[in-house]
């Protein structure tokens, strides 16, 4: 019998038009893009739908991605396609916490909400950046910015890409030793901060403080979390591990593992874009990996799965 993993993007793989004809199209999608306006302030088919500059500002991206993610989830859901545990790429965890029952929709948009802002807020424009590094084994990657102040390893997204983070001037020069040392290309991420660095660990307290509000139940079904790559099962985890997950390192290929030796075989990625999808092909080539992006690709999925 297959086991199902849910699995969601995080910031980056947003695009104006995401979500669009989940809205238009179905019920439970303009419900919940609704929902999320109601709550946020402000219109979200707007922000994802008509172009701004708005969807790649941080504040606004997260609470955008995560609208977007659980109303394609919600109508696969309907489609009776149901996951037996879940994981997300750093924002993406907050998709996966709802599909695993353990937070609400309302808090999960409200809460990311207010993470985005955190994060925007915790170090100014241009003093940091994030950088993936090509093509070099994690362990000398490891090796050679260990000895390096204000850079940290933020993703361990597959063999073969890392992504670095911390200070300007830091990954700059890491990125030439890197290079040194092997790596065939470094290139610099068009994001708005070093997230997953310990340059974000105040914000990471603050965000503690606002999880103080939210409820959390015991997961329906296990979700790997980012920061321990463990699959969890305990509701007093999740907000300790939520504030950590902000400056800690996302440890995606080892969460991918971890639902693999868990029985998961087939993986159906939620949301904008196909990177985790990249991913998974690099990670383990012998499970199946679906892609939920448009509305047509749930009638494949259905097929797919034969339900």
């Amino acid at each position: 019998m297959s086991k199902i993993a849910f699995i969601f993007p995080g910031q980056g793989a947003q695009y104006i038009g995401m979500g669009q004809d989940f809205y238009e199209k179905t019920e439970i999608g303009r419900e919940i893009f609704d929902e999320a306006s109601r709550l946020l302030g402000f219109s979200v088919p707007d922000l994802c739908f008509q172009e701004n500059d708005r969807l790649n500002i941080t504040e606004y991206t997260q609470a955008a991605m995560v609208t977007v993610s659980i109303a394609m989830m919600k109508v696969l859901e309907e489609k009776g396609i149901k996951p037996d545990m879940a994981a997300g790429l750093s924002l993406g965890e907050y998709a996966a916490l709802v599909a695993a029952e353990v937070m609400s929709l309302q808090d999960a948009i409200t809460t990311v909400r207010q993470r985005g802002i955190l994060m925007q807020e915790a170090v100014p424009a241009g003093v940091g950046a994030m950088a993936a590094v090509l093509a070099l084994d994690t362990k000398t990657i490891e090796e050679v910015i260990q000895p390096m102040d204000q850079v940290w390893i933020a993703n361990y997204n597959c063999p073969g890409q890392t992504v670095i983070s911390g200070k300007k001037e830091a990954v700059e020069a890491a990125c030439e030793k890197l290079k040194e040392a092997g790596a065939k290309r470094t290139i610099f991420l068009n994001v708005s901060g070093p997230f997953h660095s310990g340059l974000l660990e105040e914000a990471g307290k603050k965000l503690g403080q606002v999880l103080k509000q939210v409820a959390i139940k015991e997961p329906a079904i296990p979700y790997v979390a980012n920061v321990t790559a463990e699959l969890v099962r305990d509701a007093s985890l999740v907000k300790p591990l939520l504030e950590k997950q902000v400056s800690s390192s996302v440890k995606w290929q080892q969460s991918a593992e971890t639902m693999i030796s868990e029985g998961a075989d087939v993986f159906i990625e939620i949301g904008p874009g196909k990177t985790l999808a990249g991913f998974m092909k690099k990670i383990n080539r012998n499970v199946k990996v679906l892609n939920i992006e448009k509305l047509e690709d749930v009638e494949k999925a259905l097929e797919v799965l034969g339900k």
